[in-house]
């Protein structure tokens, strides 16, 4: 029985969702979001990420994490302050001693939906029925949920064998 922490990040909304994995079996525990205030300096917004998270990883105590890869989009900021999310959540991560899988949008979408250029709400729908639990009210936890899916389904394959 393993317990899953699923990473979706984001400077406004980080999304977060734990599972529990016992062989092909998965149940829900809990999902939500650390949010930042966009009025904030840069670096404040960066630690509130960092410590919900880490507040969740104290209360939850998972055994493993998950988190979506980094993907470069056409607007350079845009990229830059997903990268800055990304970091403080991997802190969080890194200094509760969790390894880490990365997981590339595209093969969450796949993972979960068996469509890689699936919409979020299909991601969301597909977390529902796949954890028997109502559909997320954040956009954000389903795709988190969707990661630790994800992980659940990968987490013993080398990486080179992934496609």
């Amino acid at each position: 029985m393993t317990h899953i922490i699923g990473i979706d990040p984001g400077l406004r909304n980080t999304g977060w969702g734990i599972v529990i994995s016992e062989g092909s079996r998965l149940l829900h525990v809990d999902h939500g979001i650390v949010s930042s205030n966009a009025a904030d300096p840069m670096a404040m917004r960066l630690l509130d990420i960092y410590r919900g998270l880490s507040t969740i990883i104290d209360q939850h105590t998972p055994d493993e994490a998950a988190i979506e890869d980094t993907f470069v989009n056409r607007n350079a900021l845009a990229s830059l302050k997903l990268g800055h999310a990304r970091g403080a959540a991997l802190l969080a991560l890194a200094s509760a001693g969790l390894t880490c899988g990365e997981y590339a949008p595209n093969r969450v979408k796949k993972s979960v939906v068996g469509n890689g250029h699936a919409d979020k709400s299909q991601v969301a729908t597909m977390v529902s029925l796949l954890l028997s639990i109502p559909q997320p009210k954040s956009i954000d936890a389903a795709d988190a949920l969707a990661i630790a899916i994800t992980h659940a389904h990968f987490r013993n394959i080398p990486a080179a064998t992934i496609s």
